[in-house]
């Protein structure tokens, strides 16, 4: 709506009604409100995509890495006892900082054992693959708290501006009845339409 608002007002420029600082203002926020409606939708984007890749490593995790080392680890445990208790998976439900937490638990503890391990039947690639996944699943976790930050940062900035945006053109709607009177027509009635914040948004 507001992007209409201001391609009336540019057009009638030359009618005196497109000059000074009233037009400059609204592009100024339309501008302002475009970067924002982006960057909201970039937050919603980020956070998606980290949700899915999240998924991914965690069925990593937890059907193969995990799983291969509990089995080595409940073998190994026959001749080092206290891995019994050492390699336990984590649930399937368990939160992503719980899984995290555990996993680097028994991350630590393996390459501790890491000979005994190996002698009993654990790929030495694993412990690097688990320690990969384990950054992967970190950093996962942290793009989707920075995306939902961004989009709640820019949907708090973009209802503000759209507040903005309305205020300004109830102050263009009085410009336009002020020079055409009552020419303006639908056009000239700016005001109303700019009043439905939600489709300056939508719009811009």
């Amino acid at each position: 709506m507001a992007g209409r608002v201001r391609e009336f007002l540019r057009a009638h420029k030359t009618d005196g009604v497109g000059e000074g600082l009233g037009l400059a203002k609204l592009e100024e926020l339309v501008q302002r409100a475009e970067v924002l409606a982006s960057q909201q939708r970039e937050g919603v984007v980020a956070a998606r995509s980290a949700t899915t890749r999240r998924r991914k490593v965690r069925r990593a995790l937890q059907s193969k890495l995990l799983l291969y080392l509990r089995a080595v680890g409940a073998v190994a445990a026959k001749e080092t006892a206290e891995l019994a208790e050492q390699f336990q998976v984590p649930p399937s439900n368990a939160s992503h900082e719980a899984l995290l937490t555990m996993a680097r638990g028994m991350l630590e503890k393996a390459t501790l054992h890491k000979d005994v391990l190996v002698k009993r039947g654990m790929s030495e690639q694993l412990l690097g693959d688990l320690a990969l996944a384990l950054g992967e699943l970190e950093q996962t976790i942290e793009a989707t708290r920075a995306g939902k930050r961004e989009h709640i940062g820019a949907s708090a900035d973009l209802e503000a501006v759209a507040a903005e945006i309305a205020e300004q053109v109830k102050v263009l709607d009085g410009l336009v009845r002020y020079r055409f009177g009552d020419d303006a027509g639908a056009d000239g009635r700016v005001g109303q339409r700019a009043e439905r914040a939600g489709t300056v948004q939508a719009q811009d």
